[in-house]
């Protein structure tokens, strides 16, 4: 199975997000553009120095057709389950495909591209564009920058191709997903021996910040003008982190970090909410930066595009999901839904893996998508 040698391969670069995907994405420009695609590269440096590379890829004449969204970049790997293969080591048992990456998202992309390669240029009579971007795990970076430079998302924009973001469903058609927003809270002591006075502990800084936090958070669990019951869980998922400076115990903290990660959602304002932080971060005297690194994604479930592609894949009903995915950087494309191979149940999991089947069915559901919307 053509899906299959191809994930196996994917899985063997170790593309995680902290370091430079230049490896993975000359692999795939080389198979892209072997197969037919002229690729474009919009290349970028993220916030650390580390560099990076989006690869957005055309094949066919014509306007409109399809666009497909992946990512290259994967989580960390610092637990794995095997003693003999690493997670950058791919390996089947019990007709699993096991290997970081392997679900979320190189089964996908190697779904896509053994179906692209069922169809020459001839055979196009739209175009098929494949984007694979970097950074969608950390805050979907590539994503913008693929809005901002490239000349091909200009194309699709221009004429609203069809897009499908391979991201793992089981393959069924989602028609909306969350945002993700972040909130990064910084207090600032003094260094010291904590047997003197000299100091000033950042952690108790904190504190009351997350006394306010803590409120708010239980008032999301429990207050339905806060909530979606379209989606589950219907909250916005309020995740609070902390991050210290490490020091030593008898050392005052000179700086504690919290991280408070949500995720907003469609039809509800979550504006008030990030006021009432704001407000509490600035009585505490707190630092306070707000990072929108994606919006909620919302398709009309009895939309033209959603409509036909529950018909072509034989679907009763689209469904929502609750995480995240480029869709919610790619806001000038109309009409969108994800759909792809495996179960996120198994993205990110310390034994990840991605079924033989779905590797098998993704192919085919993609073919069918290329067949119908860029072929006669």
């Amino acid at each position: 199975m053509k899906a299959l040698r191809y994930a196996k391969r994917l899985i063997t670069f170790n593309s995680t997000s902290h370091l430079s995907n230049s490896k993975i994405s000359k692999y795939l420009e080389m198979k892209l553009t072997k197969h037919g695609f002229v690729v474009e590269k919009t290349r970028y440096v993220d916030p650390k120095g580390v560099p990076k590379i989006n690869l957005v890829a055309k094949k066919g004449g014509g306007y409109g057709g399809l666009a497909w969204f992946g990512h290259s970049d994967v989580v960390p790997a610092k637990r794995w389950f095997s003693k003999k293969y690493g997670p950058f080591e791919p390996a089947i048992a019990r007709d699993r495909l096991y290997g970081r990456g392997s679900c979320d998202m190189k089964g996908p992309i190697a779904c896509m591209l053994a179906a692209s390669q069922n169809f020459s240029w001839e055979d196009l009579d739209r175009p098929l564009y494949i984007v694979i971007t970097a950074d969608e795990e950390v805050g979907f970076d590539g994503a913008r920058v693929v809005a901002a430079d490239s000349k091909f998302y200009r194309e699709m924009v221009q004429h609203q191709t069809n897009a499908v973001i391979g991201e793992p469903t089981m393959l069924e058609v989602v028609h909306a997903h969350k945002g993700c927003y972040e909130f990064t809270a910084t207090a600032s002591g003094v260094a010291a021996h904590s047997s003197s006075r000299d100091g000033v502990n950042a952690n108790m800084k904190l504190i009351p910040f997350l006394s306010g936090l803590k409120e708010i958070c239980e008032r999301t669990e429990s207050d339905t003008t806060l909530q979606n019951n379209k989606f589950d869980p219907p909250t916005l998922s309020f995740n609070i982190s902390i991050e210290g400076d490490k020091t030593a115990p008898n050392v005052t903290s000179s700086q504690a970090k919290c991280h408070v990660n949500f995720r907003p959602m469609p039809d509800v304002d979550h504006g008030p909410i990030i006021e009432e932080v704001k407000r509490i971060a600035a009585e505490t005297d707190l630092n306070l930066q707000l990072h929108p690194y994606g919006d909620p994604f919302w398709a009309m479930p009895d939309s033209e595009f959603v409509t036909a592609s529950l018909k072509l894949l034989h679907k009763k009903k689209s469904l929502t999901v609750p995480y995240g995915t480029d869709g919610g950087v790619l806001t000038e494309l109309e009409n969108k839904i994800v759909c792809g191979p495996g179960n996120i149940a198994q993205a990110h999991t310390k034994n990840e893996w991605i079924s033989l089947e779905q590797l098998h069915l993704g192919c085919e559901v993609y073919t069918k998508m290329i067949q119908h919307w860029c072929c006669n």
